[in-house]
């Protein structure tokens, strides 16, 4: 049977009168995808038992003495593997790992995959413990949690392939997109879109402006799967249209907020005489939020300074070695709207400051107040080794422990650049600003500044420990797959 077929196949049954009554806004193929990866868990679960079952009677005992002679049957096994990995379908459920609405980051997938490994574990030994039974080998318990985790992703990540290479490939699951806006975010949103085919999406129409004589007959015959608003100051009765136009014929409607839109998005509602109030909510990071992140950043810093004592050794030398000078600059910036000293490593020659006026012109970034010039004369050989690899924010470590920043949030600025801010800006002021952030991970350093701040302003309006915990584990992947991007 060709691929083909199997293609024609599932478009016949997929589009079977009721079979996708319940979720006409979605594509065939989010469905289909959607619809397989319980049963892909479930065998790379069983697979993931299997390995560990073999591991333990097979190798583990060869090299290693047990305490326990270990006599569970292996069709036993595989029975009670069977039934324990229902537990885990069951916990990746609750995860949210089957939702068919959200869109998740591989790393927020494996977040939620080891969540649901974990309690699905922790399953599995309260019922162990509640029948008063000995279990004879805590390898079969952690070693199974483990090939869980790592089996179910390297599932996803196979099925992610397939998605992708049945797109490029057979167009199966291709996401028709049109783009409207002219300015710099329209032009990244189309070079993203069309710079890699096998992310399943294809760019069949860009409008400069909100012209329903055009687009209307698009949405209406089905030509268009996804409708991107990038510039959202258009006239307010022309998006609401657009809006309905979209719903009405299930095109799933997207749009890049400005700053006041990101901020009321997030509102708590009250009722006072009868009358309907609206906070807007400044940030979740309060009473034990507060206590939960400042528990985290110390924990980090005091880690960060203990596991890079070396570096530090090795990078001051380096330093000392090329020019004369300090080893390490405190820069003023601002946090929480209280100036402060940022420690870094010198990176540049000795009072590089005093240039900056000199190098004004040079500035590479227009859209607001920030500096930037990519080759600086001011920076020094080692200096450049530094930047490149980051160790230069490594003293940033001491900033988190006493207080001044924390290890995420906005990017700490200096006292000149804040004056410029426009008042829309000073939202990020709200919090310590940090060593990485929601806006740094999440775009490459050419973002625009009004999309750094909003990205800024949803991270201080939506935080949470888990947010916190995918941004730590993104800058990881990033310093070492892009360096540029943090």
């Amino acid at each position: 049977m060709s691929v083909v077929f199997v293609f024609h196949a599932l478009h016949i049954l997929l589009n079977f009168p009721g079979f996708c009554a319940n979720f006409r806004i979605m594509k065939n193929s989010d469905i289909f995808f959607t619809v397989i990866k319980p049963p892909v868990d479930f065998f790379m679960l069983l697979t993931a038992g299997i390995a560990t079952y073999f591991l333990r009677t097979e190798i583990l005992s060869s090299f290693r003495p047990v305490l326990f002679e270990f006599n569970l049957p292996f069709g036993r096994y595989f029975y009670l593997t069977a039934a324990v990995s229902l537990f885990f379908i069951a916990s990746y459920a609750v995860a949210g790992l089957y939702s068919m609405k959200s869109k998740m980051g591989r790393l927020e997938e494996f977040f939620k995959i080891f969540i649901g490994s974990s309690t699905g574990i922790m399953l599995v030994i309260i019922y162990v413990f509640l029948r008063q039974e000995l279990f004879d080998s805590r390898f079969l318990v952690l070693g199974g949690w483990f090939f869980a985790s790592v089996f179910v992703f390297t599932g996803r990540l196979a099925v992610d392939r397939f998605r992708r290479l049945s797109a490029s490939k057979y167009g199966f699951g291709i996401r028709r997109m049109a783009v409207i806006g002219d300015d710099e975010a329209t032009a990244k949103i189309n070079r993203e879109i069309n710079s890699n085919s096998l992310a399943g999406r294809r760019l069949v129409k860009h409008c400069r402006n909100i012209d329903l004589i055009e687009l209307e007959p698009l949405l209406k015959n089905s030509a268009i799967d996804e409708l991107i608003l990038a510039n959202p100051d258009y006239p307010a009765d022309k998006i609401l249209r657009l809006v309905d136009l979209c719903h009405e014929n299930h095109v799933a409607y997207k749009f890049i907020p400005n700053v006041y839109q990101t901020l009321t998005r997030n509102f708590d509602i009250d009722v006072m005489g009868g009358l309907p109030l609206i906070e807007l909510r400044r940030t979740a990071l309060g009473g034990w939020g507060r206590v939960a992140k400042r528990f985290l950043d110390m924990a980090a810093a005091a880690f960060g300074l203990i596991l890079f004592s070396p570096v530090f050794a090795a990078t001051a030398f380096a330093i000392k070695w090329e020019s004369a000078g300090p080893v390490f600059v405190r820069l003023k910036r601002i946090s929480k709207n209280k100036e402060f000293e940022l420690l870094k490593f010198r990176s540049m020659i000795n009072n590089a400051e005093a240039y900056k006026p000199f190098l004004a012109a040079f500035n590479e970034r227009r859209d607001g107040p920030l500096f930037k010039m990519r080759n600086d004369p001011r920076i020094t050989r080692a200096g450049k080794f530094l930047r490149k690899y980051r160790l230069d924010e490594l003293p940033q470590f001491w900033n988190i422990l006493t207080g001044d920043i924390s290890l995420i949030g906005p990017r700490p600025h200096q006292p000149d650049e804040i004056e410029k801010y426009q008042k829309d800006h000073r939202k990020v002021l709200a919090i310590k600003a940090g060593a990485t952030g929601f806006a740094q991970v999440s775009g490459s350093s050419d973002l625009l500044f009004d999309q750094e701040v909003a990205l800024d302003v949803f991270y201080i309006e939506n935080w949470s420990l888990s947010l916190d915990l995918k941004i730590i584990l993104k800058t990881v992947w990033k310093m070492v797959n892009d360096r540029s991007a943090v």
